[in-house]
Order: C-alpha cells, then sequence, then structure tokens
C-alpha cells in the first residue's frame, strides 16, 4: 500500500513545521508527503486568502522543499491547480496529483489545458473522482490512478458509498472517522491519502479534515495488518 501524507495547506507557509511534518510522516510510516501549487486567482474569494498564499508551492520556494524531502529520505509530490505549476515542479517530482474538481473533465471524456500539460509530462497522474471512472476513455490508461473521493470538508461516515469502490486503485479520505479509511484498505485500496497536522487544537486550515501523527501512524500499523498476508481482504473479496 502506497500512504501518503496530505500537507496540503497546513503548513502555513513555516518551513520549521514542514520539516517537523515531513519527517513526522517518515516516521510514522508514510511513502510519500504531498502538498499543493495554486496562483492567487485560485483562492482570492477564500477568507483566508492571504494566509493560504504562504502554503503554495511557487517556483521561489519549490527547490526548499525539494531539498527537505530529499534530506529526511522520503518522496514529495503536488497537486498543481493550474498549468504553468506543472512547468517548475516537473524537475522535482515523479508523479503529480490532480484534485477532483479538476478531474471531472475526465470523467465527461473532455480535456482542460491543465490536465493535458500533466499528461505530456509522462508522469504518474493520481486524480481523485467521487463517481466511478470506469466509463472515462481514461480509465484503462496505464499512466493515471483513481482514488475515490467524496470532496466534503469535513465528510461523515454516511457521505461514502463504496459500492464502486473496486473501480479505483485508491482512496483520499477527508474523514475524520478511522472506519473510513480502514474500510477502503480492506476494501482492497493500493493508495491511501490523509491529510495530516501537526496539531489539531490550533486553526491550521485543514485541521477538520486531518489526523495528527500519532492518528497516522496507528493508521498505517492497522493498514498494515489489513494488508499482511492479505489476511483481511481475502474475507471480503
Amino acid at each position: 500500500m502506497f500512504i501518503v501524507a496530505e500537507i496540503g495547506v497546513n503548513w502555513d507557509g513555516d518551513f520549521e513545521h514542514v520539516r517537523i511534518m515531513i519527517e513526522n510522516a517518515k516516521k510514522s510510516g508514510c511513502d510519500a508527503v504531498k502538498f499543493q501549487a495554486f496562483d492567487e486567482k485560485l483562492v482570492r474569494e477564500h477568507e483566508e486568502f492571504s494566509r493560504l498564499l504562504k502554503c503554495t508551492i511557487t517556483a521561489d520556494n519549490v527547490e526548499q522543499v525539494n531539498d527537505l524531502a530529499k534530506e529526511i529520505g522520503i518522496e514529495w509530490f503536488c497537486t498543481p491547480m493550474y498549468k504553468e505549476a506543472v512547468d517548475f515542479l516537473d524537475p522535482f517530482v515523479k508523479r503529480y496529483k490532480i484534485r477532483e474538481m479538476d478531474g471531472r473533465v475526465l470523467l465527461q471524456n473532455k480535456m482542460s489545458p491543465l490536465i493535458e500539460r500533466v499528461i505530456e509530462t509522462g508522469k504518474e497522474i493520481i486524480i481523485s473522482a467521487q463517481q466511478s471512472p470506469k466509463n472515462s476513455t481514461y480509465y484503462q490508461s496505464p499512466q493515471i490512478k483513481w482514488l475515490y473521493c467524496v470532496p466534503k470538508y469535513p465528510s461523515e461516515i454516511s457521505d461514502h458509498d463504496f459500492t464502486h469502490i473496486k473501480d479505483f486503485d485508491g482512496f483520499s479520505n477527508h474523514c475524520p472517522h478511522y472506519l473510513v479509511p480502514l474500510s477502503a484498505a480492506i476494501l482492497g485500496s493500493k493508495i491511501l491519502e490523509i491529510h495530516v497536522t501537526i496539531d489539531k487544537i490550533k486553526n491550521f486550515v485543514d485541521n477538520a479534515v486531518s489526523y495528527d501523527f500519532n492518528e497516522l501512524a496507528e493508521l498505517i500499523k492497522l493498514c498494515q495488518i489489513i494488508g499482511k498476508d492479505n489476511q483481511i481482504t481475502s474475507l471480503v473479496c
């Protein structure tokens, strides 16, 4: 199982926070950490506008993030939300993540400048989707991995429908309850993406959908039990 700690915007533009979060993701057993790259236009209407702009990966800070990840010894990658971000990310990442909103065009068998640019890199693309991607012409693409995702912040257990989970490669979590990502793991997800925070009491922007690193470590232990010799997945398949 490939487990991704979604740092996202919870690092608050503070590189000491980034170091702590990457170190803890590594210690917890994660395979990678993930960030976001957005521009001013995409967050202009957000109430945390000024704060969010400090948390985006840019051409000015991408090398610093890359150096930290290399030093700590863990892969990092990013969700580009505008086409130009791919140009400064590409020398440093070996895969990309596309958020649920931007991936909807592929479910309609359409294309966008962002998706087209990411596909051109030839690198793996992980895409979140709420509906099954099985009818998309891109479903069989060896370049694309699909994650089931409920785009609600936070989501409740009842918001999730795992009826078509087998159509996906993994699961992107926005639910604070362990039961949801664990269910995805039990049902055979090969990729789990979990939002993380260094302090659930403080008001980091994505805390409502995030696990602290003690919770993350416990979740990963449970996932390792699930995956061991396929002893639990074999009971439900």
